[in-house]
């Protein structure tokens, strides 16, 4: 009963106590205006050096901060994400090529770079005639030409895309014919394509369009469907289809060997400039061949489908009345 009656006292003085305004000097208030009181925005709380309290600090600024990370340490993510894209355009989208040798004067100077569309063949695209074409050499077109010899760097840098292709099993010429195309050259020229006399410009002045040897300077030829016909603007130097004609496919450059095509001249500065097809190439008449075996070659699916055509209707007239008897 004793232990009660004491406890019920202290409680009611504590009540009191708290109840009671403060006075000055009072070190009991002083004391509870610090400790144990019931403003939850102090609960735990402290002076700062300013005056300000600790317990003003919202519920997150206690949480260890995420440091910014070091420019130094994201420098060789960077660096990766740029090989990767380099890697992805130049085997997809473009690729530098360096021009080794004078057979595309003047359209192309030795020591350009060019860039070569690699993307339209993706999607079915084949070469047309008048434009500068790379492809890999398609039966050692090559042979007896210094392989050329690039330091680590430019290795390197060529692997990537960054820098010209060091390929040495590349070349660049101009389309002449594609498949259907029958191609002539007599005496000096003109050069003929489907009877049509060629007007180039683009052929290296003092140059005559055909030439004149036993070599392979004459010829008349029919392109083969699926192969091309390529000639070098500087046509006295330049070793092309008329000169590889022994070779297994008779100087024709199969379209699965063509890199791309070469769209800008890129370096120098002094050189940019663009690749157009040259307008001798859009004359009338010129596309009656091509255009006859392109319809050849389209002549049977169509055929297939226009025979497919009644036979499906057939089939569904059969099935609809089918489907009506078992109903009735």
């Amino acid at each position: 009963m004793g232990d009660v009656a004491v406890g019920a006292r202290s409680g009611q003085g504590g009540e009191e106590h708290r109840g009671r305004p403060a006075e000055p000097g009072d070190p009991a208030a002083a004391n509870a205006a610090f400790s144990g009181n019931d403003d939850p925005a102090v609960e735990g709380g402290g002076v700062n050096d300013d005056g300000t309290r600790t317990g003003d600090q919202g519920p997150d600024d206690h949480r260890p901060k995420k440091q910014q990370r070091s420019f130094w340490k994201e420098l060789p993510i960077l660096i990766g994400i740029a090989l990767v894209l380099a890697l992805l355009i130049k085997t997809f989208l473009v690729q530098a090529f360096s021009i080794p040798s004078d057979s595309m004067q003047n359209t192309l100077q030795q020591g350009d770079r060019v860039l070569v569309d690699k993307l339209t063949p993706w999607f079915g695209s084949e070469p047309e005639r008048g434009e500068v074409v790379v492809f890999h050499d398609p039966d050692n077109w090559l042979a007896g030409e210094p392989p050329p010899d690039p330091n680590p760097l430019q290795k390197v840098l060529s692997w990537i895309g960054l820098m010209p292709s060091a390929e040495e099993k590349d070349l660049i010429k101009r389309v002449i014919g594609v498949g259907g195309d029958t191609i002539e050259c007599k005496g000096t020229g003109p050069l003929k394509v489907n009877g049509k006399a060629l007007n180039e410009p683009y052929v290296y002045p003092g140059n005559t369009p055909c030439s004149q040897d036993d070599q392979g300077g004459q010829f008349k030829v029919k392109v083969p469907e699926g192969h091309i016909w390529v000639m070098g603007d500087h046509r006295q130097n330049s070793r092309d289809s008329r000169y590889n004609q022994a070779d297994k496919n008779h100087g024709f450059v199969p379209v699965d060997k063509v890199v791309g095509r070469a769209v800008v001249i890129a370096w120098p500065i002094n050189r940019w400039d663009n690749l157009p097809v040259p307008d001798t190439f859009d004359q009338p008449g010129l596309n009656t061949q091509s255009q006859d075996a392109a319809a050849l070659s389209v002549a049977p699916p169509a055929l297939a489908v226009a025979g497919a055509v009644p036979f499906v209707l057939w089939r569904r007239r059969r099935a609809g009345g089918g489907e009506g008897r078992g109903e009735g």
